[in-house]
């Protein structure tokens, strides 16, 4: 089965981060220039301290009536964040995924921020596996 490690290797691994004193709008402005979903929220050691998504933005801006130019980051972020490591596989990624509503997973090792994955990311690999069984199977069958 496919690691974390493994779909890292398949990607771009760029993955933007934002301090928790930046205002909102600074977040929505960078993720809308690297057309992503989310920021990983860091302190100055490079630490996970929280994540913000389109998510955040809508239900804790837009429908609350602030304003993203006077609220912080960690004002409105998701604190307890949920990371995986490099060694974990794919399928328990998308079960964490599923079960807590989640597009976006960090990539932690020794506390430390390596990478993002989406969920995306996950099915692709996923259905490469399943690309992989299938013709070991049609092989094993065919002799």
């Amino acid at each position: 089965m496919t690691t974390v490690a493994q779909v890292l290797k398949n990607k771009d691994n760029s993955v933007y981060t934002i301090a928790p004193n930046s205002s909102v709008r600074s977040a929505i402005k960078l993720m809308a220039e690297k057309n992503i979903g989310a920021l990983v929220v860091t302190d100055e050691d490079q630490k996970v301290v929280g994540i913000i998504s389109e998510r955040d933005y809508t239900h804790k801006i837009e429908l609350q009536g602030r304003s993203s130019l006077t609220t912080n980051v960690d004002q409105i972020m998701t604190r307890n964040v949920i990371t995986v490591t490099t060694d974990m596989e794919i399928n328990q990624c998308l079960k964490i995924m599923t079960d807590g509503h989640l597009r976006h997973l960090p990539v932690v090792e020794n506390e430390r921020l390596l990478a993002m994955v989406a969920i995306g990311d996950l099915v692709k690999a996923a259905m490469e596996d399943q690309r992989i069984l299938i013709e070991q199977l049609q092989h094993y069958i065919s002799g």
